[in-house]
Order: structure tokens, then sequence, then C-alpha cells
């Protein structure tokens, strides 16, 4: 520190999760004085009760599926028992291993982690449990936290931050919601046993994904044994007896019996108690902090990435910001985070993977599109007797023959759609498709053998 240089840091993050892990690590190892400020476990929502735990979860729901399935292939498989107390246990030891890890990470790069809650109170200054400490910048990346709900009796409820960890598993499961968090937890609870029904006020499952795609899914899931109720709102919950701990009284005259009442109706920014409008920082009506293409705040030294910000909460993405940060503070200035090609995973049973424009999206933004579309059942389940199908849609650009939306409903989706985000981004068209050699017999080939349009059609029509 220089005579005149009276920060202890260059860098103070507020908050341990992937955004924040990411650019205080990235930070330290480019020599900036970093401390990470975090009254959590770390990692943050994704390691701790998001994306791992969850996608944990979505493999042991599917294995009652594998087992039934198994017989068509010739194998005798015995009498199975599902165990949540094993289950938990194992997804408890993992979190913790990646916990450790999350911390070594740091340290390893010459961060420090500062253990308390923080909060923002003045320009260049944080205060951790009564220490104060001076700073350059301060990122903000506390991430977000789920919306209670707004509803008589709402305290009955639990969150996503709960589900993972419920003393008894729920034999009757009600999730209130219909985005992603909902439609997944909806169809692992399911896989594992419970008997879900799932509430959403609006006319389909899934809003902001392609039409198809929502229509798709919801079919599969109410095939595979989901009650997915659209047009429906919870007016009520009131404590039962034994027999019904939960009493859902719905919009419609009807009441529902539960053991657990999910609410999975969004996210909000974590801001509370940080102190950031005390100091002048601009936030959302929602509370997401405002940025500019920078980061920045409307404070010059405060910076915020992440989920905070509410532009797209994804793990890839606060990943990618914290990284855009960080070079620009003590880079090159050089990355900048491309929010319209993002690949998404959902893992629905069965799953989907999607990048780019929607069917709407893109005939809204086109003068005229086509689309390519193809439904079959997967040669697994030609002897599997399940009846679950897959969806593939590619969206092209007529004019340029660029591939601009695609869209995949069926096993290992994600997986699938990571590939063909690379050749999205790439600026792919739909002749490079064309010529390009199928893996064969695959279910993702058919994203390159795709010949005839089922749409082919100008913007408005």
């Amino acid at each position: 520190m220089s005579p005149t240089d009276d920060f202890e840091h260059d860098l103070f993050i507020i908050g341990a999760g992937s955004a924040g892990v990411r650019a205080g690590r990235m930070a330290a190892e480019r020599g900036a004085r970093v401390a990470v400020a975090e009254d959590a476990a770390l990692g943050g929502t994704c390691v701790n009760l998001g994306c791992i735990p969850k996608k944990l979860y979505s493999f042991a729901s599917h294995y009652a599926e594998s087992f039934a399935e198994a017989r068509g292939f010739g194998w005798s498989v015995g009498a199975s028992r599902f165990d949540w107390p094993t289950l938990k246990t194992r997804r408890a030891a993992e979190i913790s291993r990646l916990n450790g890890i999350y911390g070594q990470l740091l340290a390893g790069a010459g961060a420090t982690v500062i253990r308390g809650r923080a909060k923002v109170v003045g320009v260049n200054e944080v205060e951790v449990d009564g220490a104060r400490h001076r700073a350059r910048h301060i990122v903000v990346a506390s991430g977000g936290w789920p919306v209670p709900p707004a509803v008589p009796g709402g305290e009955l409820a639990i969150s996503s931050n709960e589900i993972f960890d419920l003393a008894r598993f729920p034999e009757r499961l009600v999730v209130v919601g219909g985005g992603y968090i909902a439609s997944e937890f909806a169809s692992i609870f399911h896989g594992l046993g419970a008997h879900v029904t799932q509430l959403y006020r609006g006319e389909q499952i899934l809003r902001g994904f392609d039409d198809d795609v929502r229509a798709f899914v919801a079919a599969e899931m109410t095939k595979k044994g989901v009650v997915i109720r659209p047009r429906t709102q919870v007016t009520s919950l009131a404590a039962g007896g034994d027999a019904a701990p939960i009493r859902v009284a719905l919009d419609d005259g009807s009441v529902l019996d539960a053991d657990t009442v999910l609410y999975a109706t969004g996210r909000a920014p974590n801001v509370a108690g940080l102190g950031l409008e005390a100091v002048g920082v601009a936030l959302d009506l929602n509370g997401a902090v405002i940025v500019d293409e920078r980061y920045c705040t409307s404070v010059p030294s405060i910076y915020a990435i992440g989920d905070v910000i509410d532009r797209v909460q994804l793990t890839p993405v606060a990943l990618a910001e914290a990284m855009a940060l960080v070079d620009d503070l003590f880079g090159a200035a050089e990355r900048r985070v491309d929010y319209l090609h993002i690949p998404t995973a959902v893992f629905t049973h069965p799953n989907i993977g999607t990048i780019g424009l929607s069917e709407a999206e893109a005939r809204a933004r086109f003068t005229k599109i086509r689309v390519y579309r193809s439904d079959f059942k997967p040669l697994r389940h030609t002897l599997s007797q399940s009846t679950e199908r897959t969806l593939m849609k590619l969206v092209v650009d007529d004019a340029s023959d660029r591939v601009v939306g695609l869209h995949m409903v069926g096993a290992d989706a994600g997986e699938t759609i990571q590939g063909f985000a690379v050749a999205m981004k790439a600026g792919a068209t739909k002749a490079v498709f064309d010529a390009t050699l199928g893996i064969h017999p695959t279910a993702a080939e058919e994203f390159v053998t795709m010949r005839s349009p089922v749409v082919a059609s100008s913007a408005g029509l």
C-alpha cells in the first residue's frame, strides 16, 4: 500500500456465490488485494440450494423409471425402495465437500474470506460485524432470495431453499408456480414417489419458453402422472390435522390436501440490509441493483453482478459477468457478456434444452422465418415400453439462413444443446447444419437431418 493509498483492499466483494467467488478468485490471481464477505455457506444458491443439489435429486428421481424400463431389455429387477434420509445425507456430504473447495479456491488465489453479514456504509467502505473495511472497488454479488407467498397462511408453505432437507418425504406435494424451478421440482418429486399437483395462474407452464416446448413438456409431465392445473390460484393455506397437514384453498372453491406446499413463484434480488440506497445506489422497483454495461452502479466505486442485478438468473451468466467485470477493472476490458446466445437446460422429466429465440420471438424480429420440427419416439423407448417422446425444433431467419433458435425436449437435452450452442454462437446457418453428418443412431442427429420446414411465414402472420 502506497503512502497515499488508504485502501485495505482493491476489491471488496459482498457474497461468495458463483459470481462473487469467480470475481474474487480471478482478481486475486491478477494481483489485486481482495476480500470476500459471506454470512452463509460458500458457493451461494447454486452450490447449496440450487443447481447442484437439484441436479443430484433429478438423477435420483429417474431411477424408478429406469427400473421399470429395464424389463423391456430383458432385465428382471426386484423390489426397489426409495430412502429419503439416505439421499439427503449423501447430498449434504457432497455439498460440504464443494463448500470446502470454494474456500480453497479463494485462499489459493490469495483472497481473504471474511465471515459475516456485510453492509455498505460508504462509497468505499463496508462494515462486517462492526469492523470497517475500506476498498477501492466494492462489488455486490449477494444473489437472490425466494419471494414469500402473499396469501393468508403463506407461512405454512416452504420455498426451494427448504425443499432439499424436509424432515419427512412429502407423499402429497402441491407446487405453486409455473416457472422452471416449480416445474423441475414437480417432476423430481413425482419421480421420487410423491403425488404432485402443480398450480399455475397462467394459461400454460414455463412462460417465456417456446410455445411448442411448453405444450410438449406439459403433456409429457401429465402423461407421467404430474397433475398440472393452469388458470388456478391459491386463495389461502390453513393448517389441518394429521391426515391433511395443510389445506390448500383454490379460487374455484375446491380444496387440496397436502403434506407440503412448495411456493416457487419467483426470486427477488437479495439487497435487504445491505445499505445500498443510503449511499446512493439506485435500485429497480423489485430491488434489483441498476447497473450500466460495465456493471457499475449509480455510485462509481460500487459494482454489482449476478442474480442481484436480475438480468438472467443463471450461474453461467453470473460467472461471465464476473469475468467481464474483473477484466474491466484489472485487465484489458475486452470481455462482454452475450445475453442473446445463452443455452439453458430445465430438468423436468423429460429435460428441456434451448438456445436463442422462440418461434414467437423470431417472428417478431425477422421479416420471414422457417421452422423445422420433429416429434418422435427415441430408439431406447422402442423396447423400454415407455411412451415418452422427444421434440426437436429449429427456428431459421429466412433472409440470412442463420439458425436463431434451437429447442429440444428429451433425455439429456441439456447435454445435447451445449454443443449446438457453440455452433449458433459462431453463426451457423441451416445450410451448415444440413452439411453436417449426424451420429447414428442418436437423437441429436435429428438436428442435422431435418430438411422440410413445417412453418415458413412472414412477421405477423
